[in-house]
């Protein structure tokens, strides 16, 4: 039986996805004002944004035990996998990792291997599927593992949102920060080169966030064959013009895409106008490797364009330095 793969819910795969590439998905928690349920099997995106929007409110989010991974891990094994390969959300924002390395080291030692994906959302994605490309393809742990890790190397997250707010209520912020933001009404545009959240450029108006986004994701892009995927939460709208201006900026080069909404447990910590994009660029196109950006270049409308697979992902993160929310 081919190894194994396993990642985890903030991931946000497509449904069909998960099901052709035979992946196993790990659930993390959200717990809205003292109630605990899995993230896309008991809450879902509309509950933590209903739950957001009362003037008193408790949310947070929790990993997923060792014991959970365990379990995972060792029916994997018990049904004959030749091995399992671990793809989960960056260190950096959540202890997932931790708890998969500890079920790791429990349940097999050489036979399964933990990837830290360095990143959230289809930049979880893409790396996952690769890693299961790989395992389809014959591939044993090691060349599974480093599929998983090529990908990363390859995957770039740029996100949005419309208010500070939910960031500190969460603790990925600090209170002065949001103050400053909510003052002069400005609206951060993050990445995560390292696996931290880490402020990438400022905005005045969500058209000029937008416009920003595309300008970053298509010199993201370089030269290289991509696939995209766009994540939103309560901005359908927004996604659709997203996607339709990168695709039509880069044309023929994008091999697939993705418009998927954010889940709960990203819901809970960046706030409803979130808008995030996604670019994987293939191996052994044109160029593999982002173009560099100029930070101060200014914003640039994108033209018109289609192609998307509706489902159900997303992108979640935290500044460097931040407190841990997982």
């Amino acid at each position: 039986m081919p190894v194994a793969v396993v990642t985890d819910s903030t991931a946000y795969l497509p449904s069909e996805l998960v099901r052709q590439r035979r992946l196993t998905v790990v659930p993390l928690a959200v717990v809205l004002n003292g109630a605990e349920g899995l993230e896309g099997v008991e809450t879902f995106p509309d509950d933590a944004t209903r739950a957001l929007g009362g003037r008193r409110v408790s949310v947070s989010t929790s990993r997923p035990s060792p014991e959970q991974f365990a379990r995972t891990y060792r029916g994997l094994l018990d049904a004959g996998a030749d091995g399992v390969v671990s793809v989960h959300l960056s260190a950096e924002l959540s202890g997932t990792v931790e708890a998969a390395r500890l079920a790791a080291a429990e349940t097999g030692g050489d036979r399964v291997a933990v990837v830290d994906s360095r990143s959230t959302g289809m930049g979880l994605g893409f790396p996952a599927l690769a890693a299961a490309g790989a395992a389809a393809g014959g591939a044993d742990l090691s060349g599974v593992r480093r599929a998983a890790a090529d990908a990363i190397d390859r995957t770039t997250i740029y996100f949005y949102v419309d208010t500070l707010e939910f960031l500190r209520r969460g603790g990925r912020i600090n209170a002065a920060e949001a103050l400053l933001g909510t003052a002069l009404s400005v609206k951060p545009i993050m990445h995560m080169p390292d696996g931290a959240i880490v402020l990438r450029d400022k905005v005045r108006t969500a058209s000029r966030g937008v416009a920003r986004l595309i300008d970053l994701a298509v010199e993201a892009a370089g030269d290289a064959d991509v696939d995209l995927a766009v994540h939103h939460l309560a901005a359908p709208q927004r996604a659709a013009q997203l996607l339709a201006a990168l695709t039509g900026r880069l044309g023929d080069r994008v091999r697939s895409s993705y418009v998927t909404e954010a889940g709960a447990v990203v819901a809970a910590h960046a706030g409803p106008g979130l808008a995030c994009v996604v670019v994987h660029r293939h191996p052994g196109s044109a160029d593999a490797r982002p173009a560099s950006v100029d930070a101060a270049s200014g914003p640039a409308s994108g033209g018109a364009g289609a192609g998307s697979a509706p489902t159900d992902a997303c992108f979640g993160a935290a500044p460097a330095g931040a407190p841990k929310a997982h």
